[in-house]
């Protein structure tokens, strides 16, 4: 018997540990030193004290579109790991990773990057601070005993290989429960929970669609801003209830409600994008001088949930050719498309111009 928690269980504690400003620390593959990680977000001058003490080996791992922006070299590819300078303090090190003062004082170098070594410590913790909703940079320390230091001083302790980038957690029907709604009184809110302990998911279905038949359906990705301000910088909240009131005319339909806020990089850093943009870049520049890439979202969550429902085919409310692809790879079969072009305001006319030039979204 053991109530010790298992590995999906260690990664969301390690995930809360990285928001909470609590280090944790990655074991390598196959050896017993690792890593002590850090997010930049949440470090604070103690623990960077703290860091600098243990080891002068430092260094701040990024994604390499940050570094692109820094004109730091990436080695790795898709991570660069910066070398922390010995006198780095505190506003320094959290400047690598957020654009806020980029255009300010843009001259943080020269930068030193690692090249030796593996990088797949680092890349797992850039992947933590991702899933933690926040800024993808971490600062990383060697150990030569991750195992010890870990048990030392109380801290998470995961192994390199454990953390699966790019898996998808299997998600549990948690409830569905009648809601009638304005569009149609015979309304039925589904919720799923991923099995990490991730943000929970949600289906809404009209009707009762025949589940041998291609329903109208529609993946909608929260967006707190739009949905529920009513903000003009996008065009969601009329989708979302363009969407569902096309359901409600037909009398049938399911729109899935998918917690991946800013494209998957959270309420927190899609203000840090709109505060770029005030500074004069478009959507995917922003996104990228923060270390994401264009989209961060998983629209396999949306065909999980519409298998776990009993769809196998949808004609699919959207002007993104991607959502098609994917639902396709993941073995939904899209009879047609169906365009949905509603919200264009002067104030989101950027934001659409850049959707259909850099992310193919038909408008």
């Amino acid at each position: 018997m053991s109530f010790a928690p298992d590995i999906t269980e260690m990664q969301a504690r390690a995930r809360a540990d990285l928001r909470m400003g609590v280090p944790i620390v990655l074991q390598s593959s196959g050896e017993s030193g690792g890593q002590l990680v850090c997010a930049v977000e949440t470090l604070s001058a103690d623990r960077l004290a703290d860091v600098q003490a243990l080891t002068p080996d430092a260094v701040i791992a990024i994604t390499g579109r940050r570094a692109e922006t820094l004109k730091a070299r990436a080695y790795d590819g898709d991570v660069a790991r910066i070398v922390l300078p010995v006198e780095a303090g505190l506003s320094w090190v959290q400047s690598i990773a957020d654009p806020a003062d980029d255009l300010r004082a843009p001259m943080k170098g020269p930068l030193r990057t690692a090249r030796e070594g593996s990088a797949d410590p680092h890349r797992a913790a850039v992947f933590l601070a991702k899933a933690a909703r926040l800024l993808p940079a971490v600062l990383c320390a060697p150990l030569a005993d991750a195992k010890a230091f870990a048990a030392n001083h109380g801290l998470t302790c995961l192994r390199t290989q454990d953390i699966g980038l790019g898996t998808l957690s299997p998600l549990s029907p948690i409830i569905a429960a009648r809601l009638p709604l304005t569009v149609s009184e015979a309304g039925r809110l589904h919720v799923f929970r991923p099995e990490d302990g991730a943000e929970e998911h949600y289906a809404v279905e009209i009707g009762k669609p025949d589940r041998s038949k291609p329903v109208l359906a529609r993946l909608h990705s929260a967006c707190f801003t739009g949905d529920l301000l009513g903000s003009l910088k996008c065009d969601c909240g009329p989708q979302l209830r363009g969407a569902l009131a096309a359901m409600g005319q037909e009398g049938q339909g399911v729109l899935l409600y998918l917690n991946q806020e800013g494209r998957g990089i959270g309420l927190a850093n899609k203000m840090r994008a709109y505060a770029l943009q005030d500074q004069g870049f478009d959507t995917v520049e922003a996104n990228h001088r923060l270390g994401f890439e264009d989209d961060e979202r998983d629209f396999r969550i949306g065909a999980d949930i519409l298998k776990r429902m009993g769809f196998s085919s949808v004609r699919l409310l959207t002007n993104n050719p991607s959502k098609i692809a994917r639902m396709e790879a993941e073995g939904i079969a899209v009879t047609e498309r169906v365009p949905l072009k509603v919200g264009e305001t002067p104030q989101n006319a950027g934001y659409l111009a850049t959707k259909a030039a850099k992310s193919g979204h038909l408008l």
